[in-house]
């Protein structure tokens, strides 16, 4: 049986949009100065690698809002049986460019049709911040029940109480998306509502380049 797909985001064809013309921009800051790119960040590194470590024999992984794919390619490398998908078709143009061996695909996460209890691991690594508020619940439902029993899901994301809305990105491009950021306590709980059990939580500091951030990693219970 699969899942009955999420309430679409009014500005999903903005962000849409958007991601699309910042695409080959932000895969060439990646490629040339590391930014996003976890291999460059010591902690954001050991939390992918504890997550691939613990999905490794669980079955397939999916990197929801993979961008340039450069996450899911580090997944695959390690032996992970990953493909990734995002939003911005031109994103996964340049993933496909710069990651031949790997398997990208188009997709929304409130418009992914997953069996239940078909993957290992789900990720949201740095791009469910643009769901609105009322759909987030749901997408981190739809990935719970995606998951096998003791499968995991991990997230990354801007911490605050605010939404800011975002005109320009990576390099002055004009775009038009909404970053929604959530206090550590209320995404832990929208997380145990949607019936994952989290299991580790590293809060970030900000630094020059971002505000305060957060990763979650949680388990479908067995």
């Amino acid at each position: 049986m699969r899942a009955r797909h999420t309430d679409r985001p009014a500005d999903l064809d903005v962000v849409r949009e958007s991601y699309d013309r910042v695409a080959d921009n932000y895969a060439h800051m990646v490629v040339t100065t590391g930014v996003g790119d976890i291999r460059s960040h010591p902690w954001l590194k050991a939390s992918i690698d504890a997550f691939a470590d613990t999905v490794s024999e669980l079955g397939p992984v999916l990197d929801v809002g993979c961008g340039p794919g450069t996450v899911t390619a580090y997944l695959a490398a390690r032996g992970l049986d990953v493909s990734g998908v995002d939003l911005s078709p031109r994103m996964i143009e340049n993933a496909r460019r710069l990651h031949p061996q790997c398997r990208f695909s188009v997709a929304s996460a409130t418009d992914l049709d997953l069996e239940e209890a078909s993957l290992g691991g789900v990720l949201g690594w740095w791009s469910l911040f643009n769901l609105p508020r009322d759909v987030l619940p749901q997408v981190l439902a739809l990935f719970a029940r995606a998951l096998k029993p003791g499968g995991h899901f991990i997230t990354a994301t801007h911490v605050g109480d605010e939404d800011a809305v975002r005109t320009e990105a990576y390099g002055g491009v004009p775009v038009r998306w909404t970053t929604h950021k959530w206090r550590p306590e209320q995404l832990v709980d929208l997380i145990e509502q949607a019936g994952l059990r989290p299991v580790a939580e590293l809060r970030l500091p900000a630094d020059e380049q971002s505000g305060p951030g957060l990763v979650i990693m949680a388990e479908r219970p067995a």
